[in-house]
């Protein structure tokens, strides 16, 4: 997906709440999130335990909605419509920080090889901004009123990625050269400070989507429990961006997998 669909997807989002004020007036909610994330990288093996262990995160949001069910200006539901009473518009703005090693075999070998990947630590700072668009199967009014204590969700939505790297070794001293630093193929690359190694910040787009569920706390408030994919459209967000033909396990853009925990707040306008 390139960068021209993504700005589609968040002009869409923008766009639908305000497509016939009438039949699409709204309240608003507001919220906190915050939980732990799997940062799959160039760091380590993909798809290997200790990796996807071990190269773990924190991340914190704040989250707004727009609730079509509901209007604020007059206390009142709004007209009984499928999309008013089945979608939320959410914008948010989340920061995360996840540090990285080696994991998996290579790493794990007693080779001065092994040892330079073992030594090469890395971390990434990100902040995001964007908007979702989330999918009640169940009536949103109806969860409002009580009817029910539980209401799942599904979303998708993009979100503009400004991101910091930073990398080191132990086998950094004064006098050694990036060869006797770094495993040697992660110094061939496009761009990099180090060829394929890099702390340079950048910005990128991800596309995101989620599955959840929503409690139905008090008359005015939930917890909220969601498991989330964030897929970006830069291979550099952790730093490391090898060649893929000298070093063919980088084969995929970085992306995260975070499990977050909420509460949500409805406001009175």
């Amino acid at each position: 997906m390139n960068t021209r669909i993504l700005v589609s997807v968040l002009t869409l989002c923008l766009t639908i709440p305000f497509a016939g004020k009438a039949q699409l007036a709204f309240s608003n909610e507001i919220g906190v999130i915050a939980g732990p994330l799997l940062f799959q990288s160039d760091f380590g093996l993909r798809n290997n335990f200790d990796t996807n262990i071990n190269n773990q995160g924190l991340g914190v949001g704040i989250v707004h909605y727009f609730n079509f069910s509901y209007r604020a200006d007059c206390n009142c539901y709004t007209r009984d419509r499928y999309f008013n009473d089945h979608f939320k518009l959410r914008s948010e703005a989340d920061l995360h920080y996840t540090p990285f090693t080696h994991e998996g075999v290579e790493a794990q070998k007693d080779t001065p090889e092994g040892q330079d990947l073992r030594d090469h630590k890395g971390s990434s700072l990100v902040f995001e901004l964007g908007m979702q668009l989330e999918y009640f199967p169940l009536s949103i009014r109806d969860f409002q009123a009580g009817g029910y204590k539980i209401a799942p969700y599904i979303s998708l939505g993009a979100h503009f990625v400004s991101f910091k790297p930073k990398y080191s070794s132990v086998q950094d001293v004064p006098g050694a050269s990036p060869e006797d630093i770094y495993f040697d193929r992660f110094l061939i690359g496009d761009g990099g400070e180090l060829g394929g190694i890099s702390d340079d910040s950048g910005t990128t787009w991800a596309l995101t989507g989620s599955v959840g569920i929503r409690y139905k706390l008090t008359t005015l408030s939930d917890i909220n429990l969601e498991l989330r994919y964030h897929k970006y459209y830069s291979n550099w967000v952790d730093g490391l961006n090898p060649d893929p033909e000298f070093y063919p396990p980088n084969k995929y853009d970085d992306s995260i997998a975070w499990l977050n925990i909420g509460y949500i707040y409805y406001l009175n306008f």
